[in-house]
């Protein structure tokens, strides 16, 4: 059972319309047949409400060698309210796919990039700010974005997810996917001595892995 049937209710005659949330569950099963329930990160107070997250939740998909975050809340995932028919809310939601190998604490390391996940949401729901593919994400931070601080991992770059855009009844949503990369290989892009692209070629990998070394 997922999350629309857990929560789908009737006000009198009417249905709580979450074509919105169900067009990206949809798309979630195709990638993973089978994970109707995967496990996942609700917001305790809405943002409408005035609560502090954005996101309506996050789920996780088992990817068996990493945990493939997706989030819910940056398109429209109930009625159409906004005036662009040709997207969905925001446009996009986002993605990250999180190495399992070298997680001392999983759940910590989950909830941290749920964390991690709703803070950029904030940056999109209160700046405007808009993540596409082929871009940077730079943090300015040194330590890492693991629990421990230890990895060398601070910021992301960002790449169309293999779930790919996907057409709903409220618009266009495109599914854009956080890579993690370090503060020397963001100052190589911010510097341009190499593309967002090819730092991505040069990676060879789109998990975000907190114990991967520098490249450089």
């Amino acid at each position: 059972m997922g999350f629309l049937d857990k929560f789908k209710k009737k006000a009198k005659d009417d249905e709580v319309v979450m074509d919105g949330w169900k067009a990206i569950e949809d798309a979630c099963l195709k990638m993973y047949p089978g994970q109707v329930n995967p496990k996942h990160y609700g917001t305790m107070i809405s943002w409408r409400l005035g609560g502090n997250d954005p996101l309506d939740g996050i789920s996780i998909y088992d990817g068996e060698e990493y945990y493939h975050f997706v989030t819910f809340g940056l398109s429209e995932l109930f009625e159409k309210e906004n005036e662009n028919k040709e997207y969905s809310g925001y446009g996009f939601e986002l993605t990250v796919k999180l190495k399992k190998d070298g997680l001392e604490d999983e759940e910590t390391s989950i909830g941290g990039m749920c964390g991690i996940l709703q803070s950029l949401a904030r940056l999109t729901y209160n700046e405007g700010e808009i993540f596409q593919p082929d871009e940077y994400i730079y943090t300015g931070q040194t330590t890492g974005m693991d629990p421990t601080g230890e990895s060398l991992i601070t910021g992301f770059i960002t790449q169309l997810d293999k779930l790919g855009e996907i057409e709903t009844p409220n618009g266009k949503v495109q599914f854009v996917e956080l890579i993690g990369v370090t503060d020397a290989e963001l100052k190589a892009v911010i510097d341009k001595k190499l593309r967002v692209k090819e730092l991505f070629e040069r990676l060879g990998s789109e998990y975000t892995d907190y114990k991967r070394e520098n490249l450089f």
